[in-house]
């Protein structure tokens, strides 16, 4: 993540643009020497987006704190048997 000047991305605003939908990398803006905004690819942001639902969805958080102790227990499957599982469904 770079940080840029107000005046500077405004100059230069196409580049950065272009800068962020190319490599993803945000770009914290600055007013003054203090952070006032943040640029961020469509892809990045609808992500953190995702990821703020499915977070403050508690079913899902639970969900989720279930599966990292199973991962941490030892209970993990390899490819074969997520194949096998899935083609179990499809039947």
């Amino acid at each position: 993540m770079s940080t840029q000047s107000l005046a500077s991305v405004k100059a230069h605003f196409s580049r950065v643009i272009d800068e962020v939908a190319g490599t993803h990398e945000r770009v914290t803006v600055t007013r003054n020497g203090s952070p006032v905004a943040v640029i961020l690819a469509v892809e990045d942001y609808e992500s953190l987006v995702e990821t703020l639902e499915i977070l403050s969805d508690p079913k899902a958080a639970v969900e989720i704190r279930e599966a990292e102790s199973q991962m941490n227990g030892g209970e993990v499957y390899d490819e074969a048997d997520v194949r096998a599982a899935l083609a179990a469904r499809r039947r």
